[in-house]
């Protein structure tokens, strides 16, 4: 597994416990009878900007609750894995940021639901993996855009008018400005070795320098301190020689 990227309970804890907190918030509401939608989001409104907190944990009814849980649990997921240091910030400023572009350009309606989180985390995780050029990162925004690339068409107007394209489109540029806004240099391949450095040149390189341009091993021409090392060695000193003959100082055997 990558150094950058381990996986902690954090990544399975925390969509669970998001998910489960917005199936909690509908229970309430449908057990003792409450009707939270007047706490959502309603454009350029006083009273409306309490929304902007409240509304990714309302719900309309139960398959709408539905249809948003299962792609939280995915995405947070991976948010929390891949993002782990930038997960908890993602998540507290995409809900901000959504719910005020959506109080601005929003419809006089009551705007409620976690699809716009759910278009923060498909943006930033889309973008922000292309811009770090990392591989894994790379991959995890294709893999987004392939599960979850449909859903593009529903920041536009007059696709469906029973939801909330505003808070689709809120969700989708808060997710782009996340990704531009949070840096990852972390994940930036480190160099260790002289030829990935983008100025390395291989004619000047000792070991290039054993092949030739075939790619044949060939050995490096003599140079001049390897011919000093070869010649003969002379002194002015006199060196005196004394032979000593071969005896060896043992004792013969007796008989």
């Amino acid at each position: 597994m990558d150094k950058h990227f381990k996986f902690t309970n954090s990544v399975v804890g925390l969509p669970l416990f998001f998910v489960f907190f917005l199936w909690f918030i509908y229970w309430i509401e449908i057990r003792f009878d409450f009707d939270f939608a007047p706490n959502g989001i309603f454009p350029r409104t006083f009273s409306g900007l309490q929304g902007v907190l409240f509304s990714p944990f309302i719900h309309s009814d139960m398959n709408h609750l539905y249809n948003n849980s299962l792609p939280l649990l995915v995405l947070l997921a991976a948010l929390q894995f891949f993002y782990a240091k930038q997960s908890i910030a993602v998540l507290s400023y995409g809900i901000f940021f959504c719910g005020i572009i959506t109080w601005i350009i929003g419809r006089d309606n009551y705007h409620i639901g976690a699809s716009g989180l759910i278009y923060v985390l498909v943006s930033f995780i889309f973008f922000k993996g292309i811009q770090t050029k990392y591989y894994r990162l790379v991959a995890l925004s294709l893999a987004v855009i392939i599960v979850y690339g449909g859903m593009v068409w529903f920041v536009f107007p007059k696709v469906d008018e029973a939801i909330s394209w505003e808070g689709h489109l809120a969700g989708f540029i808060t997710g782009f400005g996340l990704s531009l806004f949070f840096k990852t240099p972390e994940y930036k391949k480190i160099i260790k070795y002289d030829w990935e450095h983008p100025d390395f040149n291989p004619v000047e390189d000792k070991f290039m320098q054993r092949f030739d341009a075939n790619g044949n091993f060939v050995n490096l021409p003599p140079s001049e301190e390897a011919e000093e090392l070869l010649s003969y060695y002379s002194s002015d000193f006199p060196v005196d020689y004394k032979v000593i003959g071969n005896k060896k100082n043992e004792s013969k055997p007796e008989f």
